[in-house]
């Protein structure tokens, strides 16, 4: 019968699934969802785009400089084009490309002039024209002048293939591609995918670009090595960057031009392609089946994730998978170089989890209303309200964590009670005064007060919510618990009020049991296990020590280096066979303090040679830290009782220096 009813519960989440997918995937292949994949493209591959590890090409910019410089009107005689190939060459550019397309002849001593520099090192641009008419297709090729081929020089098609919406995304789908071309001369023989997609490298005018005028003279006005070997790209790149409403020449939208507003020069889109193509940077689309099976699967994910939440922890499930599935896709972009378009699967899980959630807030606000009308008779009003909120509350559970445990004890309020027994509401307001900032030291690092024990406070951390440093925490109110105590002293002796007040504190870090502990009826957040039986164990050993701190092993470890702490003893309390190394805290020093570096180095040799019974030695060294720290007195002086006793009577063969606890 159980699980018929999850069957019964899951069909909904499932059905409404497949509606899901059956409505969307075809929104996902028309062309206006296209553009809105596209931009999401256009945003992702533009952030933080990964860099080449060195650009392979420079753009030679034919830019207003260079105008200026050679003084002449456009198109430039070939002769400084033939100028310009030799002087790159000399440059040790190589490859050398020219995105001018060469195809008329010009004056014959010009073109005789670039056809003897020209070399098989160097490609001229070609063209691809397109001309559409209804009753047919035609595609016509535009070569560059035969003579300029026949010294090497190879052509290469510059031609470039734009997406519906005008922007140039994809590596260009033509016969003999132009940065191709100049790939396989830097000998690169790259074969990107069909549909593969160009990295971006930066915004317009952001390639490694030098003027033309530079490159006739490269040894005067560019640095040694600046074209060294480097594809040399020779085109249109002007330094004033055209805009789309401007318009500019051989300049093109690129997924740059959404953020900048700016079109991208035609020599530097070469040169882009280039890169992708030497380097394997371009970005290759999902597979066909790729992008409708992650649909499936998040819609599954959403509608059953979720089926089982309220309104607000919807959202923020719908929230966080919306940022995952983005993150998902900018990783799988920028790390994988694949793209796996995000936006269809955004909308489907929030569609998914928006009509789900509707139908669930509906069905909850009609559980409250039953639950109220059951409950209105038997329970205060607030009860109800809050049972009406959360059902689970009704429930008894537990889980197993690890959590730091801490005992706070007052010491002798059962004496300070006998005196104070004829005014029991001072007695209440002392208490009150003494407790109040000891749970505030509780709560302000974060932990959970468990319970009051009369005069003591149990509290936990890392429970309900997680705490990593709960240890340091716990410790920290412990610090926290012995300043307001020492305060609180002061304030009590100028009042004359009978003091002082001394607290212990056992502190333990271990597994605990913890969760709502009870029954039906009654039930507290508590907290359960043998490392909370130490925890307590440690606290009433305070008195034995004579400190005002026990700190269990695990927790002194999880400290090490971080606070002021002090072995004390391996002690072996009731429930253990092995013993424990407990510490005590010094909560006036720093670590950092040489004084504390100094006992600390003291102390450890004195136990060392303690419990290798060297008890001359142990003796003097436990007067020299007596003296470096007085408030360590009366653990001095038990360890000075303890020697004599070992003198009078020595130890059992295999003692280790060990303690067995007195009962607390």
């Amino acid at each position: 019968m159980a699980r018929r009813g999850i069957g019964r519960g899951l069909w909904p989440s499932l059905l409404l699934a497949v509606l899901l997918f059956a409505a969307l995937l075809p929104l996902g292949a028309t062309t206006d969802w296209q553009v809105v994949e596209n931009r999401a493209f256009d945003l992702f591959s533009t952030y933080d785009p990964p860099q080449p590890a060195a650009h392979g090409a420079v753009v030679v910019a034919i830019d207003e400089p260079s105008f200026a410089e050679i003084g002449r009107q456009w198109p430039w005689p070939r002769g400084v084009h033939a100028r310009l190939a030799e002087a790159l060459r000399r440059a040790g550019a190589r490859p050398i490309g020219f995105d001018i397309v060469f195809a008329e002849p010009s004056q014959p001593t010009e073109d005789a002039a670039l056809a003897a520099a020209l070399a098989a090192d160097t490609v001229l641009a070609a063209d691809i024209t397109a001309i559409a008419d209804p009753r047919f297709d035609q595609r016509i090729r535009t070569e560059p002048m035969a003579p300029l081929l026949a010294g090497g020089a190879r052509s290469g098609v510059a031609s470039v293939d734009l997406d519906p919406d005008g922007v140039l995304r994809r590596v260009p789908n033509v016969p003999d591609p132009f940065a191709a071309t100049l790939a396989r001369l830097a000998g690169h023989d790259p074969v990107p995918p069909p549909g593969a997609l160009l990295q971006y490298f930066g915004p317009p005018r952001s390639y490694p670009t030098v003027s033309y005028y530079q490159a006739l003279e490269p040894g005067a006005m560019l640095p040694p090595g600046a074209l060294a070997g480097k594809a040399a790209i020779v085109g249109f790149s002007l330094q004033t960057v055209p805009t789309v409403t401007s318009g500019g020449v051989d300049a093109f939208v690129t997924p740059y031009t959404v953020k900048t507003g700016r079109l991208t020069a035609g020599a530097e889109v070469q040169a882009t392609i280039l890169d992708n193509l030497a380097q394997g940077l371009w970005i290759a689309p999902a597979p066909p089946w790729l992008p409708p099976a992650v649909l499936a699967v998040l819609l599954l994910v959403a509608l059953i994730g979720t089926r089982r939440l309220g309104p607000v922890p919807s959202l923020a499930a719908l929230a966080l998978l919306v940022i995952a599935i983005a993150a998902g896709s900018y990783a799988l972009l920028r790390f994988g170089r694949v793209w796996l378009p995000p936006a269809l699967p955004m909308l489907g899980t929030t569609a998914a989890i928006v009509i789900q959630g509707s139908y669930g807030f509906a069905r909850e606000q009609a559980q409250r209303r039953r639950i109220t009308r059951a409950f209105e008779h038997y329970l205060a009003p607030s009860m109800v309200s809050r049972l009406a909120q959360d059902p689970g509350q009704l429930q008894l559970g537990g889980e197993t964590r690890v959590l730091t445990v801490l005992f706070c004890d007052v010491r002798g309020f059962t004496t300070l009670s006998e005196r104070m027994q004829q005014d029991p509401q001072g007695l209440t307001r002392l208490l009150n005064r003494i407790l109040t900032p000891l749970s505030e030291a509780v709560l302000a690092t974060g932990g959970t007060i468990d319970k009051f024990i009369g005069d003591c406070v149990m509290a936990f951390w890392n429970a309900p919510l997680d705490d990593p440093d709960h240890a340091a925490h716990a410790v920290e109110a412990a610090r926290r618990m012995l300043a307001d105590i020492a305060a609180l002293n002061e304030a009590l002796q100028r009042e004359g009020v009978a003091g002082p007040i001394a607290v212990g504190i056992g502190i333990n870090t271990g597994t605990c049991v913890v969760g709502n502990m009870g029954s039906d009826r009654r039930f507290d957040y508590s907290a359960l296990g043998d490392s909370v039986n130490l925890a307590s164990r440690l606290e009433g050993a305070c008195k034995r020590y004579g400190v005002g701190t026990v700190i269990g092993p695990d927790t002194a470890r999880a400290l090490e280096g971080r606070a002021a702490l002090i072995e004390l003893d391996r002690l072996v309390v009731k429930g253990r066979r092995e013993p424990a190394s407990v510490c005590t805290l010094l909560a006036h020093r720093q670590v950092e303090d040489g004084l504390y570096q100094e006992l600390a180095r003291q102390h450890e040799a004195a136990l060392a040679a303690y419990r290798a019974r060297r008890w001359d030695e142990a003796r003097e060294g436990f007067a020299r830290c007596r003296e470096l720290e007085p408030s360590l007195s009366a653990l001095y002086h038990l360890y000075a009782q303890r020697i004599a006793e070992h003198e009078r009577e020595p130890p059992p063969d295999g003692w280790a220096g060990e303690t067995i606890a007195a009962e607390k």
